[in-house]
């Protein structure tokens, strides 16, 4: 088992692009949030403690990101039938995707060697990007804790009014935005 040959894209690289199905079924481009911001998350999988959390802090800051033009995507490897169940389940408001192959995981890096109680296996480490309207990443966080989806926020807010990043008060954890 080897580990992810892709590094994460760095801030101000283009975004990988991708299309892959909804929690709908109905396939969704990155190249159609062109012009608007996005916020991409990746998360190991649906309606487990530590993603339920995560996704419902996003969803607890939803008006917030739709304020700003921008929009919340989270990716993980199951289905299009988990994924709408966990949006029904937790009233999540924005979109899931499914990337059952890991081939968007592996694009942006997240595709990784894990361990866990001694077992060594492949699976999805938690990172989020924030993708301009141009289709760059503007920056990106790996291994996010909880409490922390206001921080993407910050980035969009940060840079639609021009303010340089340490205006930002370090707006994700660890930042890595120009």
């Amino acid at each position: 088992m080897g580990e992810s040959t892709s590094t994460m894209p760095q801030a101000g690289q283009s975004a990988p692009g991708f299309v892959l199905p909804d929690d709908r079924g109905v396939e969704r481009s990155l190249a159609e949030r062109h012009g608007r911001w996005t916020v991409v998350y990746f998360y190991p999988k649906d309606d487990t403690p530590g993603c339920t959390v995560e996704a419902c802090e996003f969803r607890d800051a939803n008006v917030e990101v739709e304020a700003r033009d921008a929009e919340v995507w989270g990716i993980s490897v199951l289905g299009t039938d988990s994924k709408a169940a966990f949006k029904a389940k937790f009233g999540l408001p924005f979109v899931l995707l499914a990337d059952e192959d890991h081939r968007v995981a592996e694009l942006y890096g997240t595709w990784v060697e894990k361990q866990n109680y001694g077992r060594t296996y492949m699976g999805i480490q938690r990172a989020t990007f924030v993708v301009d309207p141009d289709g760059r990443n503007a920056a990106y966080a790996d291994r996010v804790f909880c409490g922390w989806p206001s921080r993407p926020i910050r980035v969009v807010a940060a840079r639609q009014t021009g303010r340089p990043r340490d205006q930002c008060r370090s707006p994700l954890a660890t930042d890595r935005g120009p």
